[in-house]
């Protein structure tokens, strides 16, 4: 029998309905929508109604914020229902399976949910069919049947065998276009006519998974055949980059290359040639296909340790582009697996996007394409969602504007990642070695995304794009990280590649040369697929491994321990063959050497044109006008809005904030975060930054992808990173190349750009992603070569932008230019390294380089951050603050610089002073906060009234009866957790002896045996400690709840309330955790309650979205053990990073909690008082409470990450950060 519930907000917390009602009068212009109301509808099945009942109010909803129904009310409404389309991954319907499995302890239901929408007012059809499309993406979603099943079972149609498609050998060359229309493959008629040669020398016809499969592989996504293409001949017209062309044919020669000429080896010979004259000393080379990999020192508790550091970009464009949350989230997800599979941890990311503009109405948006406004606030969404849930530090969030960019979205994220050199073994496959897949089960999803991602698109070829695109399962991409880390697990690996484009036959397909892969073995979502979707299907979150045959089990049993499936699908051959059976019948069985040839030889001719002249130019009759249009420009506006949803503080690691200043205004040009050393603490740490400039490249490919480069390097070096061991990494982004020579010329002119940096800098571009299919209809997007940099270095070192202080001299260093626009290298390289040296002997306060604004733009953000005003100097030319200054740096100095140009001074006054000329700096921020207010909001009106700051100093505290010198601190990792590595590392800084327990639900089984262990380890620990994180993914709807279902188990139960009520322990949870405890009853009642509408709850930021940075909490309670040595008053600065954090309450029941020293901490502003606005209290928690206690005061929930501490980190935000609470728990116990 199939059970349903609708779930609707209460009107007072109904967010998304007045979201969506907004945009739907604002965008949309459709005034007669009078009313909206949204339901979450769940379909649950195998189950029994006890059961159902039992879970209506702990995993459907939560009494406080919903109310249910049994039936949609009565109303005169319009109503329509969205689901996801069949095979499509809903994370909600997977988590609350798992929920209603905790609670039962036996097997996961079936759970089938929608989104049913309820629209009043008098809508004219036109109407609700432009709301329809609005809501519905129909690549991921559809309408769905507002009537309930008789079944959620699905009769799946079992396919016994493929396709052999009989007579392809004898297709002629018409029939063989046909062939490639009929199929949608990506390769062309060479491509076929090469596949029909060798299948006549096989003397058979291939199957259809082989055609699909080949297809796959020589995808210019998995292969590059754009960048591999044979160039024949190039002509130029520019002399400059004549002269770059000639240096490239010479170097060639040096190197004695003899391959053929082409975009891939133009990419790739800066780093060789740099390798064979010695320059590139630290290299890690394996024949496996990970991210870039140098070896480096780090300093490990003050000892050096060998080391590898990883870095990579990856680009998700066409994905992002037809179904923007997915997109975007596999984007990142993509990113990080290449690292994890060199066994790298990674733990800092780097989001660079581009798009149209926003702003325009949605009555602009072209046919076949989504709002760009839709576009990119829903891609930052999935990217928020994704990497927050995985854990990952995003140091650095930007987006460019371009009107190319309405062709194809740019969506490019970038890691670091780092592991100790022991733990990596790297060994040749031998005939025998079993390959392990390892993680996600294989569904529909992504079949074709490789392929999909290799096309230029037009209207009608975005019908059939649906199937192209996966889902991201963060919950599990976390699981995967925590394997890897375990150096036990990657000492038995010896070769490791992701699951990304092509699935099973890329990913297992190029681990050795010969291979057998029994499909069968797959692990599947759901039945019904056949051979070639299990073959080629890019399901995410999976990673293949070789073992030796011998350590196959033993990897099996570790995998098992973080709550992983792991299968053991293909075996290494002697054949150099790859053979795919299924069903007892072979469906692939492909020669190595033929599917490594990556199709047919493709060739071309390149015509480089003449650049056009780069005209720089502010408009504006005064400097204050000018001033004004800069912070109106979409690529200078803060972004703050959008990159304070991505988590930038997650591992207690992150040396930079994305925006620096007491009032975390001004954006850092780089990200730095310390080494991610385990339970210990380091000084060595990583820096990155980015440079590109479209409208630059777009007038001059040779010269824009020039000073990328250097606009790359010089970043980092202004955010304290070196150029001793600096490495790039490019992303190449251009229109889908044609016969048309010129349409070559735009690469090849970027990359011998790039190549001259690299030669002439001596800094080599070690890997890199390039997607050459920019084109929709007749629109490309602008040439595009995006440089990243890198160098680790120390901490100590690490720089930010923001003036520091009143009356400082600041001075200006820049480079000589040659006539073509590029730097006299000599010159260049002596400017870089006069700032490193400035920036190590700390003589300056403050750095930045001029980027896309020039000095006018630096010099403004630089004032944002602690509201510092600037006074040019009269003698410095007023013009050339609006050039184009890149290489160049503004430094404010500690001690007057010899050398260099007085450029200004600092001032008490916040405004800049031009000559004459005063500039508020007050109405220039307002222009530049609002200017992508409507899209990504940060500045809401939040309510003006006074909020009480609360006051309770203990007079007498409680204390255990027995003391221990070292408490056992019990810490729980559920699905979704992600802060337990910081909070481990607070208690052992703390002196605690902690201990993580993975939650395990892979079966009935598995969840019985994770009650009855965990109370057994309840027995043996003093403090319990609920770390962070996204707990089943924040699903179903409403925070913790996967959580609270585990401890709300009987056995669980009793064993908490022992140890609070018998044993004087602890307990105490951060964020996640203070969702699970408040929702459980543990505060503020002390102890687990069933909930009902009038106890307090934490539920959606007001804003709408999840917040990121930094935020000050006062101490108003002293009366728990957590904060015994803080004094009430006491002011921490502390990192949030949340989606539901406000909290509610009654008022009554709140009066009586402040009576009682419960409420202990509270968000406050700039100077200590508790306060509404969305600056400070950044989820609008009613009276600004951030933190409250059980009424002893032995458990404390906060919403503030204070594990999130360590040497070194936010050094751009002044403040506390340690409010000592681990310590204070572990002293509690010394009596």
């Amino acid at each position: 029998m199939v059970y349903r519930i609708y779930v609707e907000k209460k009107k007072q917390f109904a967010d998304e309905a007045a979201s969506l009602l907004s945009d739907i009068r604002s965008l949309l212009m459709i005034d007669s929508l009078e009313e909206l109301r949204i339901f979450n509808r769940y379909d649950v099945e195998n189950i029994s109604e006890e059961l159902f009942e039992r879970c209506e109010k702990t995993v459907f909803s939560e009494p406080q914020l919903d109310n249910t129904y049994a039936r949609l009310p009565q109303t005169d409404a319009t109503v329509f229902a969205v689901e996801y389309l069949p095979g499509q991954f809903d994370q909600r319907a997977d988590s609350c399976a798992q929920c209603i499995q905790i609670v039962s302890e036996g097997d996961k239901p079936t759970v089938r949910t929608a989104k049913v929408y309820m629209l009043f007012g008098k809508l004219a059809p036109a109407q609700l069919e432009a709301i329809k499309k609005y809501v519905i993406n129909p690549v991921e979603s559809r309408e769905a049947s507002l009537e309930k099943p008789d079944t959620l079972s699905v009769n799946y149609i079992i396919p016994t065998s493929v396709e052999t498609l009989t007579g392809f050998t004898e297709l002629n060359e018409d029939e063989l276009k046909a062939f490639i229309d009929k199929y949608a493959l990506a390769m062309d008629l060479a491509d076929i006519e090469f596949c029909r040669k060798y299948f006549k020398g096989e003397h058979r016809d291939p199957t259809i998974t082989e055609i699909r499969m080949i297809d796959t592989y020589w995808s210019d996504h998995c292969r590059h055949t754009t960048f591999l293409t044979t160039i024949d001949g190039v002509k130029t017209e520019d002399k400059t980059i004549q002269k770059a062309y000639d240096r490239y044919v010479s170097i060639r020669k040096e190197l004695g290359r003899t391959k053929p000429q082409n975009l891939m080896d133009l990419a790739t010979i800066g780093a060789r040639y740099l390798k064979h004259t010695g320059q590139l000393k630290n290299l890690d080379e394996s024949d496996e296909i990970n991210a870039c990999t140098v070896k480096i020192k780090v300093d490990v508790d003050g000892e050096d340790e060998d080391w590898l550091f990883l870095f990579k970009n990856e680009t998700h464009n066409h994905p992002t582009e037809i179904e923007p949350f997915g997109g975007a989230a596999t984007c990142i997800g993509g990113a990080i697996r290449d690292p994890l599979s060199g066994r790298g941890y990674v733990y800092q990311a780097m989001r660079v996007t581009g798009a149209a503009d926003p702003l325009k109405p949605v009555s602009e948006t072209m046919p076949g394409k989504l709002p760009q406004r839709k576009l990119v606030t829903t891609a930052a969404a999935g990217y928020s969602s994704y990497g927050n849930q995985i854990g990952l530090a995003t140091g650095s969030g930007d987006e460019i504007y371009h009107p190319g960019y309405v062709a194809k979205r740019l969506e490019i994220g970038a890691v670091v990642g780092a592991v100790p050199a022991k733990n990596v073994r790297r060994e040749e496959p031998v005939p025998g070695d079993i390959i392990i897949l390892l993680g996600g089960r294989t569904g529909r999803d992504g079949c074709g995304g490789a392929t999909g991602s290799s096309k230029s698109h037009k209207l009608s070829s975005l019908e059939h794009c649906g199937a192209e695109v996966q889902k991201g399962n963060a919950p599990e991409e976390r699981k995967l990280q925590r394997l890897f880390r375990n150096s036990e697990v990657t000492k038995l690996i010896k070769r490791c590649n992701d699951f990304g484009a092509g699935g099973v036959s890329v990913a297992i397909g190029e681990l050795a040369d010969g291979l057998h892969i029994d499909l069968n073995k797959v692990p599947k979502k759901y039945e019904g697929l056949d051979g070639t979707e299990l073959a080629i299907s890019e399901s995410q979150e999976r990673m293949a491994v070789v073992v030796a045959k011998e350590d196959a089990e033993k990897f099996l049993e570790l995998a098992k321990t973080e709550n992983l499936e792991a299968t053991a699908v293909a075996e290494v051959t002697d054949t150099n063959r790859l053979t795919m059976e299924w069903n007892g019948k072979k469906i692939v069985d492909i020669s190595r050497e033929f599917l490594n040839s990556n199709g047919a030889e493709k060739h071309t001719l390149v015509t480089v044109t003449n650049p056009q002249p780069i005209v720089k130019s502010v408009e504006g009759k005064t400097n204050g006008e000018k001033f004004l249009n800069l912070a109106d420009d979409l690529n200078i506006c803060s972004k703050r809005g959008l990159s304070e949803r991505f988590d930038s503080t997650i591992g207690a690691n992150t040396v930079l904030m994305p925006f620096g200043g007491k009032y975390q205004m001004t954006p850092a040009q780089g990200m730095a975060a310390k080494i991610p050393v385990l339970n210990k603490d380091t000084k060595t740490c990583s820096v990155m930054a980015w440079g590109y400039n479209p409208f630059i490249t777009e007038k001059n490919q040779y010269l824009g992808a020039y000073l990328a480069v250097v606009e790359s390097v010089s970043k980092l070096i202004a955010t304290g990173g070196n150029t001793e061991n600096c490495y790039l990494t490019f992303q190449e982004y251009f229109e889908r190349m044609t016969s048309d020579s010129k349409r070559w010329g735009q690469p090849t002119a970027a990359l011998l750009g790039a190549l001259t940096a690299q030669l002439e800098l001596g800094i080599a571009s070690i890997g890199g992603k390039d997607s050459m299919s920019g084109t929709f209809e007749d629109i490309d997007v602008p040439p595009t070569l995006v440089s990243f940099a890198v160098s680790v270095g120390s901490s100590d070192d690490v720089m930010s932008p923001e003036w520091k202080l009143p009356c400082s001299k600041v001075y200006y260093i820049e480079p000589k230019k040659n006539s073509d626009g590029t730097f006299d290298t000599e010159s260049l390289k002596a400017v870089f390294a006069r700032v490193e040296k400035l920036i190590k002997e700390k003589k300056a306060l403050a750095v930045f380089t001029p980027s896309y604004g020039g000095i006018a733009e630096g010099v403004m953000k630089a004032c944002f951050g602690n509201k510092i005003g600037f006074a040019f100097d009269k003698r410095f030319p007023a013009d050339k603050i609006y050039d184009y200054n890149y290489g160049s740096f503004v430094i404010e100095a500690a001690c007057e610089l010899d050398d260099a140009v007085l450029l200004g001074e600092t001032t008490m006054d916040y405004s800049v002073k031009i000559g004459i000329e005063k500039i508020d700096l007050n109405e220039i921020q307002k222009v530049y906060e609002n200017k992508l207010e409507p899209v990504f909001a940060c500045n809401i009106k939040t309510p003006e009234k006074a909020v009480n700051a609360y006051s309770f100093t203990a007079k007498t505290r409680i204390s255990p009866k027995i003391g221990i010198k070292k408490p056992k601190v019990l810490i729980p990792v559920f699905p979704g957790t992600n802060c337990e590595y910081d909070t481990t590392r607070a208690f052992i800084n703390a002196g605690a002896d902690p201990e993580v327990m993975v939650i395990k639900n892979l079966s009935a089984s598995d969840v019985t045996e994770s009650v009855n262990v965990f109370a057994e380890k309840i027995e043996a620990s003093q403090i319990i400690f609920i770390p962070g994180g996204f707990s089943g993914g924040d699903e179903p709807d409403g925070s913790g709840k996967f959580i609270t279902a585990f401890f709300r188990n009987p056995v669980i139960k009793e064993k908490v309330h022992a140890l609070l009520k018998e044993r004087d322990g602890l307990m105490a949870g951060i964020c996640n955790g203070f969702q699970a405890l408040i929702k459980l009853g543990l505060v503020p009642y002390g102890e687990i309650i069933e909930p009902s509408a009038d106890t307090p709850t934490l539920t959606f930021n007001t804003i709408g979205r999840h917040q990121s940075r930094l935020v000050n909490t006062r101490v108003a309670s002293n009366k728990s053990p957590w904060l015994s040595s803080s004094n009430v008053g006491d002011i921490h600065t502390v990192a949030i990073s949340h989606g539901e954090g406000r909290f509610v309450c009654p008022k009554e029941l709140f009066r009586s909690l402040a009576e009682n020293g419960q409420i202990a901490t509270q968000y406050v502003d700039e100077n200590g008082k508790p306060t509404m606005n969305i600056r400070y209290n950044p989820n609008g928690s009613f009276e600004a409470v951030e933190g409250i206690t059980s009424p002893d005061g032995r458990v404390f929930g906060k919403m503030g990450h204070s594990e999130r501490f360590s040497d070194n980190v936010y050094k751009n935000v002044d403040g506390n950060k340690d409010n000592r609470m681990f310590i204070n728990a572990v002293d509690y116990f010394k009596i």
